[in-house]
């Protein structure tokens, strides 16, 4: 069985954590054991190191150190800590400042897009950009920079064109 982290060298530290009926597996070599400080099994979270090392700590100095509980389902830090997952939706909201240097570090970003059809994804985008084009020509009239407005003006006219040819049945 190969190592969990990189994945080339055979595990031979292999940890188990059941919460509740869930059971999280993960091996590793010595090497990599070694680096993610894995001394004693029992002296670390595994959340902490499906998470990345650290993650414990960077909630705590989120919280100020204070334990934070959400009002909702009464999950703690130390829970999320425990078991790497939150009670529900609105732990989102309690942990948020938390989360969101964690997220950060494992995802692209903080906020959840999906999956769009490209020829979607390029017609959004336009209007978007329609949109911001369209209040910034409004607060050039308004200051009454004509000349940033009638280049805005020109470049709404493109990004028009260029919506209608997205949006356009092929």
């Amino acid at each position: 069985m190969l190592c969990c982290i990189c994945k080339e060298k055979e595990a031979s530290v292999h940890l188990t954590q059941i919460v509740g009926d869930k059971m999280q597996k993960v091996d590793l070599c010595e090497e990599c054991a070694k680096t993610k400080g894995i001394n004693d099994p029992a002296g670390f979270s595994l959340a902490d190191l499906l998470l990345g090392l650290g993650a414990s700590q960077e909630i705590d100095q989120a919280a100020g150190g204070a334990e934070v509980k959400c009002a909702r389902c009464g999950f703690t830090q130390s829970d999320f800590k425990k078991s790497g997952r939150l009670g529900c939706p609105d732990c989102y909201e309690t942990f948020a400042e938390a989360l969101g240097g964690l997220l950060k570090t494992m995802h692209k970003g903080t906020r959840h897009v999906g999956k769009v059809p490209e020829s979607f994804r390029q017609s959004r985008d336009l209007s978007d950009r329609l949109k911001l084009l369209q209040k910034r020509l409004t607060k050039a009239v308004e200051a009454e920079d004509f000349e940033e407005a009638a280049v805005l003006r020109d470049e709404i006219k493109q990004t028009s064109a260029r919506l209608s040819s997205a949006t356009a049945p092929g």
